[in-house]
Formats: C-alpha cells, sequence, structure tokens
C-alpha cells in the first residue's frame, strides 16, 4: 500500500509559477510509474504528466514546455513545476502512483500509459488557482 500527499498548491496570477510536492510513503518500492492529474469543475479528469522507473517524463500537450516532473528518490517524493501559469490550468491536482507498467519488445524498455485505473494510490488532490 502506498500513501501520496501532495502540497504546494494555491492561487496565483497568470504567467506565475507554482510547484506541486507528492510525498509517497508505505511499499514505495512497489512503485513504477507516477503520474499527475487534474480536474477542474464540470470537467473530466484529465493527465498532465507521467514519470516511470527510469525517470523518463512524459506530457499532456497542454502543458508540454511549462511544467515539469521530478521524483527525488530519497526523500520519495514527486515534484510538478508549473510555470507560465494560465487561467485554464486551473484545477485540483492530484498526483498517482502505481506497479502497473508496460515492456516494449521492439525498444526493450518499461514504460507507464496515462490510464488512470493503472493507478492504485491516489492523493487527495491540492488546488490550483490562476486568475487573469
Amino acid at each position: 500500500q502506498v500513501q501520496l500527499v501532495e502540497s504546494g498548491g494555491g492561487s496565483v496570477q497568470a504567467g506565475g509559477s507554482l510547484r506541486l510536492s507528492c510525498a509517497a510513503s508505505g511499499d514505495t518500492a512497489s512503485i513504477r510509474c507516477m503520474g499527475w492529474f487534474r480536474q477542474a469543475p464540470g470537467k473530466e479528469r484529465e493527465w498532465v504528466a507521467l514519470l516511470d522507473r527510469s525517470s523518463n517524463t512524459n506530457y499532456a500537450i497542454s502543458v508540454k514546455g511549462r511544467f515539469a516532473t521530478s521524483r527525488d528518490n530519497a526523500k520519495n517524493t514527486l515534484y510538478l513545476q508549473m510555470n507560465s501559469l494560465k487561467p485554464e490550468d486551473t484545477a485540483m491536482y492530484y498526483c498517482a502512483a502505481g506497479s502497473k507498467e508496460y515492456y516494449s519488445d521492439d525498444s526493450g524498455i518499461y514504460y507507464c500509459v496515462a490510464n488512470p485505473s493503472d493507478f492504485s494510490s491516489w492523493g487527495q488532490g491540492t488546488q490550483v488557482t490562476v486568475s487573469s
């Protein structure tokens, strides 16, 4: 069992920055994929960023070039640095972790997929509000 606790949300003006943190505890050795998702009021949850066991990252087109996720293994903490924030980034942000990963026979690498059902552990969420 993995427990996740997010922090770092808040209110900023458009163009500003925030850094979210997600502290993991419990069976962290079982984690293979970590991700960030967000959900705005009245909208479906959407994927934001992925980080695999090798710290390779992948981003949704809407945030690519503005957001960056990273992990500090010593602290068991995942980060999401958000720059050039826009009002449409306003949402509740959730971090997620899971042990499910996929293997490519062609490339010989393991990779993660942005499928919420692949993530067995979720944080409580942290609110990000961007004003224009």
